[in-house]
């Protein structure tokens, strides 16, 4: 396992789809290494998730995990391992919310974003997900997977007054909070 340096928007890969993961590498030896450096490189960041694109892997995998935090207090995301995601939104409701990202470091930005979804992919050892969730568990989920198509949130901003620094715009978050 290791920590990864995670790449900044400019990047030009970060810009690219990102491939399926093949069915027959699911329960890999190659799988279980990229996810533990996904794992450890979220963690040592502060991050809520991580997609394989912004540690330079174009491949559909993304990680996500939001525990008790007091910036989210009635919220909790259970870890969670997605492979070759797809995302269907059950509503037309939409619901702008603050954003950050590990690959936008220092930056936050107001956008909208389903608020009713449905996520089906693969875990690592290739066995069926299929979720509906709402709210911010829903804007994670997009957000991440918004990575393996070569988006960044403020490629999603429609309102550019409200993308800033995070110490301008929340004086009262701790450093590391900005994503």
């Amino acid at each position: 396992m290791a920590v990864r340096p995670i790449l900044k928007m400019g990047t030009t890969s970060l810009m690219q789809p990102s491939v399926e993961w093949p069915s027959d590498k699911f329960a890999s030896p190659e799988l279980s290494s990229l996810l533990n450096d996904m794992r450890e490189t979220m963690v040592d960041a502060h991050g809520a998730g991580l997609a394989a694109p912004q540690i330079g892997q174009n491949v559909r995998v993304v990680i996500f995990e939001v525990l008790e935090n007091p910036r989210y207090p009635a919220v909790s995301v259970p870890f969670t391992v997605l492979i070759n995601p797809t995302i269907t939104p059950l509503s037309d409701t939409l619901e702008e919310g603050w954003e950050g990202c590990l690959s936008v470091p220092g930056l936050r930005g107001a956008v909208e974003r389903y608020d009713h979804i449905r996520y089906t992919g693969f875990d690592a050892e290739g066995n069926l997900i299929d979720r509906t969730v709402q709210g911010f568990h829903a804007r994670v989920v997009q957000h991440e997977c918004d990575h393996l198509d070569g988006v960044l949130y403020p490629m999603r901003m429609s309102d550019m007054s409200k993308f800033g620094f995070t110490e301008v715009l929340f004086p009262n978050l701790a450093p590391y909070d900005d994503h």
